[in-house]
């Protein structure tokens, strides 16, 4: 029983470094598209939503774009990507910007760094709440016990 006093907080932490470590390394992607890629006219082929929740919860619905794209080289690349521009719809152009040596990583969305740093800070702050909540819970458990 002990062992998960301990396990469980610990479990959580990791999740919460892990999710922690992709959140910077999805914005520094982002970032270095952004300063230092490539640009290439794209295609929007399709958008979606994906809503979660429902019945006694909130709905909320989250804003998909498929763009196709065609580096330098001649490669196509389709890339599904969250949160773009509402008034992009199907069949619109767009400025697609990639990394020469990873054109998967491609993102679609416009410049704004001040934007994407403060997002990433406050998801990492987040996690960081829950990591040290987890912290406390097992270092009162461990004084309780």
């Amino acid at each position: 029983m002990d062992a998960l006093l301990y396990l469980v907080p610990g479990v959580m932490i990791t999740g919460c470094v892990f999710a922690a470590v992709q959140v910077i390394r999805r914005a520094l992607r982002t970032s270095r598209a952004w300063t230092h890629g490539l640009t290439a006219e794209g295609r929007c082929l399709h958008t979606y939503l994906k809503t979660s929740g429902g019945h006694d919860t909130n709905v909320r619905s989250t804003l998909h774009h498929v763009y196709e794209f065609t580096t330098r080289e001649g490669e196509r690349f389709r890339f599904d990507e969250i949160g773009g521009d509402s008034t992009v719809v199907a069949g619109d152009h767009v400025v697609v910007r990639y990394l020469a040596e990873r054109p998967q990583w491609a993102t679609a969305l416009r410049p704004a760094q001040g934007r994407l740093i403060l997002g990433t800070g406050v998801l990492v702050a987040f996690m960081g709440v829950v990591a040290v909540g987890c912290v406390l819970f097992a270092v009162s458990a461990h004084s309780a016990f």
